[in-house]
């Protein structure tokens, strides 16, 4: 099952690649009252992710991590979220980049139930992540956590 989810992610990268000359996603931290940071579980990929995705066309990145909060995590944000950074994702094909925001202030519309695309979606403490977290996640919440310089790559 593992080589069709990288068989179908290594696809959907040479998909983007075809039509676009670079790609460019968004991942968002969405920090509770308690510290805690939203992360999910993809139906269609291994581990534990910030929420986030593509940037379609006619969307700035900000509306469109607005959006995948709102379809990966029901979280509605109260204030606009706050770009902190842009990283170099190598990992997912040589032109892809992630724009990373943070949203100190939301609304939990409700549970999210699994879909499609979505397996679960938990709130944890940054410092006490489950098995599974993705390094691209633990190395950004880190750098949050602990005020470290920026990595360049995701």
């Amino acid at each position: 099952m593992l080589l069709d989810r990288r068989l179908l992610r290594r696809l959907f990268h040479l998909g983007a690649l075809a039509t676009r000359g670079m790609t460019l996603g968004v991942r968002g931290i969405a920090i509770d009252p308690h510290g805690r940071v939203a992360l999910v579980r993809h139906t269609y990929v291994s581990g534990w992710h910030l929420p986030g995705g593509g940037v379609e066309r006619g969307e700035s990145a900000a509306e469109a991590m607005i959006r995948e909060f709102r379809e990966e995590a029901e979280i509605v944000p109260a204030v606009p979220p706050r770009l902190v950074g842009l990283y170099r994702n190598v990992a997912a094909a040589p032109r892809d980049h992630v724009a990373l925001f943070v949203l100190p202030a939301f609304t939990v519309l409700r549970p999210k139930a699994a879909d499609r695309e979505i397996a679960e979606c938990e709130f944890f403490a940054a410092d006490a992540l489950p098995d599974g977290t993705t390094r691209g996640t633990r190395t950004r919440l880190e750098e949050m956590r602990l005020g470290l310089p920026p990595d360049a790559h995701w």
